[in-house]
């Protein structure tokens, strides 16, 4: 089992431009850890430095409570699976997995045993004679994988390993990796990505990653249903969740929010620690509005229809001139086009934000 500590990590370069501020994250044994963030964040920067393929500019890394920093990748017992697959591409399949462990010295009986057992986890027994070059883009990603697992580390770094994939080979190959995880349970992974489906459906945890530091760690639930600030409420979830000026009105038992947007008032908000007069912004996700009859929250002309099968995207101009935003119906209405609608979410569903107010 594995744990690793990072505490105060900084990291800058040469030129004075900081990447990476007072990173402090523990990492517990067997988890799947996901970094998710915009382009530029830090996240694959932050995984090499955990690696060992980019040095910590202040703090301390430790894994098993064993400071990392000055320590060679060779001796972190880590693998890395990078997205450019990285294979040799005049070795075949097998000799790509055992390249490793021969360099180790490692007996062929041995060599043999680690290999095809990587290769019966991954489903590449029917490969392993072939050259990259004869494999479809997510084989050569499970042969990058088995070459990682042939080395029986503790931690496992993934640096965007599907990107490369078109659509349908990255949902069989992101099965293949829960799958391996479930195979390995005593196992750390480390996985950075840019897609929210990855990270919600493969993380133990999410780690957000903006402005060079961590703007919230939680289960891919947590993060969904309470997302700590603005940020992460507009990252995670897609389409984006709606944000709506508005300023909270009364207080107690529940709270009453009075909406910029048509002077409507939304009541029945849980308890927030917060004044009557103070402004807010009030985040409502599109898959929690629904057409109202009677009371409604919003009024809105539907500007553009997207259905989908199973649900329609409505892009709302709202008849104020206010900000655009977006709802998403179970079902087709494609018929609502140009239409003047009115929206309601349930109460219960609604986010408020402000600088120092607590989040619901």
């Amino acid at each position: 089992m594995t744990q690793l500590k990072l505490s105060n990590i900084d990291k800058s370069y040469g030129n004075g431009v900081c990447v990476l501020k007072d990173i402090n994250l523990d990492i517990n044994s067997g988890e799947l850890l996901v970094f998710v963030g915009p382009s530029g964040c830090g996240k694959s920067t932050l995984l090499r430095m955990i690696a060992g393929l980019e040095t910590i500019t202040a703090g301390e890394l430790q894994i098993n409570g064993q400071s990392m920093n000055d320590m060679p990748p060779s001796k972190r017992g880590i693998a890395m699976v990078f997205q450019s697959y990285a294979l040799y591409p005049h070795l075949t399949v097998r000799e790509n997995m055992a390249f490793a462990l021969k360099i180790a010295k490692q007996s062929p009986a041995q060599i043999d045993a680690a290999v095809d057992n990587a290769a019966k986890k991954l489903q590449l027994e029917d490969y392993l004679d072939r050259l990259p070059k004869a494999l479809s883009g997510g084989q050569r990603q499970r042969v990058a994988i088995g070459r990682a697992i042939v080395r029986d580390p503790q931690v496992f770094l993934f640096d965007e390993p599907l990107s490369n994939l078109d659509a349908a080979l990255r949902v069989a190959t992101r099965i293949e990796i829960a799958r391996l995880k479930e195979s390995m349970p005593d196992r750390t992974m480390i996985y950075v990505t840019h897609d929210q489906v990855e990270a919600m459906t493969l993380a133990t945890r999410i780690v957000v990653l903006a402005d060079k530091g961590i703007a919230q760690v939680g289960t891919p639930l947590e993060l969904y249903n309470t997302p700590a600030n603005e940020f992460v409420a507009q990252f995670i979830g897609s389409p984006a969740m709606n944000l709506m000026p508005g300023k909270i009105v009364a207080t107690g038992e529940q709270t009453t929010v009075h909406l910029d947007a048509g002077g409507v008032a939304i009541s029945n908000i849980s308890t927030i620690d917060a004044d009557a007069g103070k402004v807010v912004n009030v985040g409502v996700r599109p898959e929690d509005l629904m057409l109202a009859s009677g009371e409604f929250m919003l009024e809105a002309k539907v500007d553009i229809t997207e259905a989908l099968g199973e649900y329609t995207l409505l892009y709302l101009q709202q008849t104020d001139g206010a900000e655009n935003f977006i709802a998403k119906l179970s079902g087709t209405h494609k018929e609502l086009r140009d239409q003047t609608i009115q929206l309601m979410a349930n109460p219960g569903k609604v986010h408020l934000f402000h600088e120092g107010l607590g989040m619901h």
